[in-house]
């Protein structure tokens, strides 16, 4: 690892994992805020020029949300390929934001998309993190009945990357929902098994194994903080790290 005081960063390779929440603007009423997708891809272009190599994992809930699908009266396996599909809409946009700010990138889709998206291929990724490209992972691991944070953990794993960094709307790890508890108690460091005593919610179950499995550290942080992204990267405490 880098030495932080002089401003390098610790990490060499980074999966973000985003909520396709993070572009709605319920204001607007738009589910993919062209505004939002550019100030993103600013703070993305930040972390790209100190010379880290970033995927990016992001889910699609700003436009359909295959676990509630059951709500809608769809079965939940057609709706976990619809929640696939909008995480393609979203990677599509994500990929047009970092290209206007002139970052060259690559959408690779679990699902099978010829005209707008690579299949994913290991070899292929870790081809254009050579090329210094941004890779964006779209479609989930292509499976109904898994998650992207799944997903993230599973490229994460593929990619050999250094950390992975879950994107949210609170700054870390609570022993409760900050959200409904005023006395909720929050962690700036957790290991692994403690996390799974506690029984936090850090991530989903097979995400949260995979990470564990792989020994890949994760940073859950408040994605709002618009200091936040350049601040883990450099290794400053910044959201909750859980790891060994």
């Amino acid at each position: 690892m880098s030495d932080k005081s002089k401003g390098k960063p610790i990490y060499k390779r980074i999966l973000l994992k985003l909520s396709g929440e993070v572009l709605r603007n319920k204001e607007k009423g738009l589910s993919i805020d062209p505004d939002i997708l550019s100030a993103m891809a600013d703070r993305i272009k930040k972390v790209y020029e100190m010379g880290v190599d970033i995927a990016l994992v992001i889910g699609g809930g700003n436009i359909f949300r295959g676990t509630t699908a059951a709500d809608k009266g769809i079965d939940r396996t057609s709706g976990d390929y619809m929640g696939m599909l909008a995480t393609v809409i979203n990677g599509i946009a994500l990929q047009n934001a970092l290209e206007k700010v002139g970052l060259a990138t690559r959408v690779q889709s679990a699902l099978e998309m010829q005209k707008i998206a690579e299949p994913f291929i290991l070899r292929r990724a870790l081809r254009h993190f050579d090329k210094k490209r941004i890779l964006i992972f779209a479609g989930g691991t292509g499976n109904p009945y898994f998650s992207t944070d799944t997903a993230a953990a599973l490229r994460a794993s593929e990619i050999g990357a250094d950390v992975l960094l879950k994107a949210t709307k609170v700054d870390g790890v609570y022993s409760a929902d900050p959200m409904k508890f005023s006395d909720a108690t929050k962690y700036s460091k957790l290991k692994y098994k403690d996390a799974l005593v506690k029984s936090l919610k850090v991530m989903d179950a097979a995400a949260f194994s995979l990470c564990m499995e792989n020994k890949i550290p994760i940073v859950v942080f408040n994605f709002f903080d618009k200091t936040s992204l350049e601040s883990i990267v450099l290794g400053k405490e910044v959201g909750t790290l859980v790891s060994e």
